[in-house]
Protein backbone atom coordinates (compact mmCIF):
# COMPACT_ATOMS: atom_id res chain seq x y z
CA UNK A 1 0.00 0.00 0.00
CA UNK A 2 1.68 3.32 -1.12
CA UNK A 3 1.84 5.96 2.11
CA UNK A 4 -0.71 8.73 2.46
CA UNK A 5 1.74 11.77 3.68
CA UNK A 6 5.31 10.90 2.76
CA UNK A 7 7.03 9.21 0.23
CA UNK A 8 10.70 8.54 0.11
CA UNK A 9 13.14 9.55 -2.95
CA UNK A 10 16.73 9.91 -3.44
CA UNK A 11 18.28 13.24 -5.04
CA UNK A 12 20.55 13.09 -7.45
CA UNK A 13 22.71 16.50 -7.51
CA UNK A 14 25.80 17.97 -7.76
CA UNK A 15 27.77 19.76 -5.87
CA UNK A 16 31.67 20.96 -5.78
CA UNK A 17 31.62 19.60 -9.10
CA UNK A 18 31.13 16.11 -7.55
CA UNK A 19 28.03 13.81 -8.38
CA UNK A 20 26.17 12.94 -4.82
CA UNK A 21 23.02 11.56 -4.24
CA UNK A 22 20.59 11.93 -0.89
CA UNK A 23 18.34 9.87 0.50
CA UNK A 24 14.74 12.43 1.12
CA UNK A 25 11.21 12.37 1.86
CA UNK A 26 8.65 14.14 0.22
CA UNK A 27 6.42 15.31 2.67
CA UNK A 28 3.82 18.71 3.74
CA UNK A 29 4.51 21.42 5.07
CA UNK A 30 2.63 22.32 8.48
CA UNK A 31 1.30 24.93 10.46
CA UNK A 32 1.73 24.86 14.33
CA UNK A 33 -0.01 26.82 16.71
CA UNK A 34 1.09 28.14 20.84
CA UNK A 35 -2.16 28.34 22.48
CA UNK A 36 -2.38 30.62 25.69
CA UNK A 37 -5.86 30.03 28.04
CA UNK A 38 -6.27 33.57 29.48
CA UNK A 39 -8.25 32.17 32.40
CA UNK A 40 -5.96 29.10 33.41
CA UNK A 41 -2.85 31.28 32.88
CA UNK A 42 -1.58 28.33 30.79
CA UNK A 43 -0.51 26.97 27.87
CA UNK A 44 -2.21 24.52 25.99
CA UNK A 45 -0.29 21.74 24.38
CA UNK A 46 -1.40 18.20 23.04
CA UNK A 47 0.86 14.79 24.46
CA UNK A 48 0.45 12.85 21.38
CA UNK A 49 1.40 9.20 20.07
CA UNK A 50 4.71 9.50 18.14
CA UNK A 51 5.30 5.81 16.81
CA UNK A 52 9.00 6.52 15.58
CA UNK A 53 9.63 7.69 19.14
CA UNK A 54 8.09 4.53 20.11
CA UNK A 55 10.02 2.26 18.33
CA UNK A 56 13.59 4.57 18.09
CA UNK A 57 13.63 5.38 21.80
CA UNK A 58 11.87 2.37 23.20
CA UNK A 59 9.70 4.76 25.37
CA UNK A 60 6.09 4.78 25.92
CA UNK A 61 6.12 6.98 22.25
CA UNK A 62 3.93 9.97 23.75
CA UNK A 63 5.56 13.44 23.00
CA UNK A 64 4.46 16.97 23.96
CA UNK A 65 3.99 19.42 21.25
CA UNK A 66 2.01 22.18 20.09
CA UNK A 67 -1.28 22.33 18.28
CA UNK A 68 -0.39 21.07 14.87
CA UNK A 69 -1.05 20.05 11.34
CA UNK A 70 -0.61 19.34 7.94
CA UNK A 71 -0.98 21.75 4.97
CA UNK A 72 -3.07 19.64 2.91
CA UNK A 73 -6.57 21.51 1.77
CA UNK A 74 -6.59 24.47 -0.93
CA UNK A 75 -6.63 26.70 2.50
CA UNK A 76 -5.23 29.37 3.95
CA UNK A 77 -2.09 28.23 6.54
CA UNK A 78 -4.24 30.41 9.02
CA UNK A 79 -7.49 28.35 8.00
CA UNK A 80 -5.85 25.14 8.59
CA UNK A 81 -4.57 26.14 12.05
CA UNK A 82 -7.72 27.30 12.71
CA UNK A 83 -9.19 23.60 11.88
CA UNK A 84 -6.37 21.82 13.99
CA UNK A 85 -6.85 24.24 17.55
CA UNK A 86 -11.04 23.11 17.01
CA UNK A 87 -9.74 19.14 16.14
CA UNK A 88 -6.91 18.70 18.45
CA UNK A 89 -7.98 21.26 21.28
CA UNK A 90 -11.15 21.77 21.41
CA UNK A 91 -11.13 25.50 20.92
CA UNK A 92 -13.13 27.86 17.77
CA UNK A 93 -10.53 30.75 17.50
CA UNK A 94 -12.00 33.19 15.20
CA UNK A 95 -9.52 33.86 12.35
CA UNK A 96 -8.83 37.48 13.33
CA UNK A 97 -7.10 36.45 17.00
CA UNK A 98 -4.55 33.94 15.34
CA UNK A 99 -1.67 35.72 15.29
CA UNK A 100 1.24 34.56 12.57
CA UNK A 101 4.96 34.06 14.76
CA UNK A 102 6.86 32.89 11.64
CA UNK A 103 8.07 30.63 9.33
CA UNK A 104 11.34 27.96 9.95
CA UNK A 105 12.32 24.41 8.40
CA UNK A 106 11.65 21.22 10.12
CA UNK A 107 13.21 18.07 9.66
CA UNK A 108 15.94 19.01 7.25
CA UNK A 109 17.75 15.97 7.03
CA UNK A 110 15.42 14.34 5.80
CA UNK A 111 12.38 16.32 4.27
CA UNK A 112 13.20 20.24 4.42
CA UNK A 113 9.41 21.29 4.67
CA UNK A 114 8.30 24.60 6.14
CA UNK A 115 6.45 25.30 9.54
CA UNK A 116 4.44 28.29 10.31
CA UNK A 117 4.19 28.92 13.77
CA UNK A 118 1.26 31.09 14.73
CA UNK A 119 -0.34 32.36 18.33
CA UNK A 120 -3.58 32.64 19.90
CA UNK A 121 -5.18 33.62 22.80
CA UNK A 122 -8.78 31.37 24.19
CA UNK A 123 -10.76 31.27 26.94
CA UNK A 124 -13.45 29.09 28.30
CA UNK A 125 -16.22 31.02 26.19
CA UNK A 126 -14.42 29.73 22.89
CA UNK A 127 -14.22 25.73 24.00
CA UNK A 128 -16.60 23.82 21.92
CA UNK A 129 -15.29 20.25 22.58
CA UNK A 130 -12.86 18.10 24.28
CA UNK A 131 -10.72 17.64 21.30
CA UNK A 132 -8.41 15.17 20.97
CA UNK A 133 -7.92 14.86 17.18
CA UNK A 134 -9.43 12.80 14.43
CA UNK A 135 -9.45 9.42 13.15
CA UNK A 136 -6.43 7.18 14.13
CA UNK A 137 -4.74 10.06 16.39
CA UNK A 138 -3.87 9.64 19.90
CA UNK A 139 -4.16 13.04 21.67
CA UNK A 140 -4.64 14.08 25.16
CA UNK A 141 -5.04 18.16 25.32
CA UNK A 142 -2.51 18.80 28.12
CA UNK A 143 -2.59 22.70 30.71
CA UNK A 144 1.02 23.98 31.34
CA UNK A 145 0.79 26.47 33.88
CA UNK A 146 3.08 29.66 32.97
CA UNK A 147 4.73 28.78 36.22
CA UNK A 148 5.93 25.26 35.45
CA UNK A 149 6.58 26.33 31.37
CA UNK A 150 10.35 26.90 31.79
CA UNK A 151 11.33 24.33 33.91
CA UNK A 152 8.89 22.31 31.99
CA UNK A 153 10.91 23.57 28.94
CA UNK A 154 14.06 22.35 29.71
CA UNK A 155 13.24 18.83 31.31
CA UNK A 156 14.28 15.79 29.67
CA UNK A 157 11.75 13.52 30.93
CA UNK A 158 9.04 15.31 29.08
CA UNK A 159 9.87 14.34 25.10
CA UNK A 160 8.77 17.54 23.10
CA UNK A 161 9.46 18.94 19.89
CA UNK A 162 11.53 21.70 19.28
CA UNK A 163 8.77 24.11 17.91
CA UNK A 164 7.33 24.15 21.07
CA UNK A 165 10.83 25.28 22.80
CA UNK A 166 10.67 27.52 20.14
CA UNK A 167 7.26 28.87 21.10
CA UNK A 168 7.38 29.37 24.84
CA UNK A 169 10.95 31.14 24.29
CA UNK A 170 8.55 33.50 21.92
CA UNK A 171 6.19 33.98 24.36
CA UNK A 172 8.10 35.20 26.76
CA UNK A 173 10.18 37.25 25.11
CA UNK A 174 7.61 39.09 23.54
CA UNK A 175 3.86 38.52 25.66
CA UNK A 176 4.60 40.77 29.15
CA UNK A 177 2.42 38.67 31.91
CA UNK A 178 1.08 41.85 33.24
CA UNK A 179 -0.61 42.73 29.84
CA UNK A 180 -1.90 38.85 29.58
Amino acid sequence: KNPRFVKPIKINYIHNNKKREWEAVLSHDSVSVLLWHTDKKAFIVVKQLRVTVLNNNKTDGYTYELCAGIVDKNLSNKEIAKEEILEECGYDVPLANIEKITSFFTSVGISGTSQTLYFAKVDESMKVNDGGGIEDEDIEVVYIPQTQAKSFMLDENYKKTPGLILGFYWFFDNKPSDKL
